[in-house]
């Protein structure tokens, strides 16, 4: 498992890889373009270029990159979703062009006219995107919500429910699990049996569809619908809940990207330090203090 940061990208996508590596990253996330904007100028190809040398110069492991939040693929509004599915398709070129792994994106709202017919209209979305973006080598990634509000894609059902229903997508396109966003939605991921059993039911709705983790303490109690990020073990999740993620079989290859608030460079280099430890005490060649 490599593990990683989200990193801010204000002073230059090739900066941006020089600071993870000087916080202990192994991996990386970014954004390509403002998150909350629809639109940005094009992505300077001098720029793609620089950062694809330093990532490559570095060692750097998966780089992903996530979308901005007012994408909102299941929208009943036609003219937010039709600007929805071009704004990911944004990404897409955008996170090819960086040479990026993956983009991870949030779903969005259930779909106001006729909330069955959610996943049907997110997927069409998604489809659309893919068809727009003409891309060969980047995945997209679908986030897990923490179940608030008319949020939709809090698990293996709603998530397994788009992933069945997309057409020319399907073979592109998987899953990033958001720990505190699972613990909010009501899985105990302090519990081993509960880290067994959402793999299990990932599994069983579409083969093994998780391909990135984000690793976040979550700051209130499994079930309470609320999506407030907490540091490695200072959170209800805790070291011991973060350590089933390290001994799951079927987790161990995957890359593990924190988003933590606070200040850089600490809030980045503690968590990943964290995490580093306990990837080392759960594979059995360092014990945690």
């Amino acid at each position: 498992m490599a593990i990683g940061a989200h990193v801010g990208v204000a002073g230059g996508y090739a900066n941006a890889v020089d600071y993870a590596v000087s916080v202990g990253c192994e991996c990386m996330q970014v954004f390509a373009k403002s998150p909350r904007q629809w639109q940005a100028r094009p992505l300077d190809p001098s720029v793609a270029s620089a950062f694809r040398e330093r990532i490559a110069a570095t060692g750097m492991g998966a780089v992903l990159v996530h979308t901005a939040y007012l994408i909102n693929l299941g929208s009943a509004d036609d003219v937010q979703w039709e600007r929805s599915y071009g704004a990911l398709a944004d990404e897409l070129v955008r996170a090819e062009m960086l040479g990026a792994t993956a983009v991870v994106t949030h779903t969005g709202t259930s779909f106001a006219a006729s909330p069955e017919r959610t996943a049907e209209r997110i997927a069409r979305a998604v489809d659309l995107a893919w068809g727009l973006a003409g891309v060969e080598r980047v995945r997209l990634l679908l986030e897990n919500t923490a179940a608030a509000g008319t949020t939709f894609g809090e698990g293996p059902d709603e998530l397994g429910a788009v992933l069945r229903l997309l057409e020319d997508a399907r073979d592109h396109v998987g899953v990033c699990l958001d720990t505190c966003h699972a613990h909010a939605a009501g899985y105990d991921l302090a519990q081993t049996a509960v880290w067994d059993a959402l793999v299990k039911a990932f599994e069983e709705c579409c083969g093994m569809p998780i391909e990135a983790i984000h690793a976040n303490d979550c700051t209130f109690g499994a079930g309470m619908h609320k999506d407030r990020h907490a540091w490695i073990g200072d959170g209800t999740i805790g070291y011991e809940g973060f350590s089933h993620l390290f001994r799951h079989p079927r987790l161990a290859e995957l890359p593990i990207i924190i988003e933590m608030p606070g200040d850089v460079p600490v809030k980045d280099a503690e968590n990943i330090t964290r995490l580093k430890l306990l990837r080392d005490a759960s594979w059995g060649s360092a014990a945690i203090v």
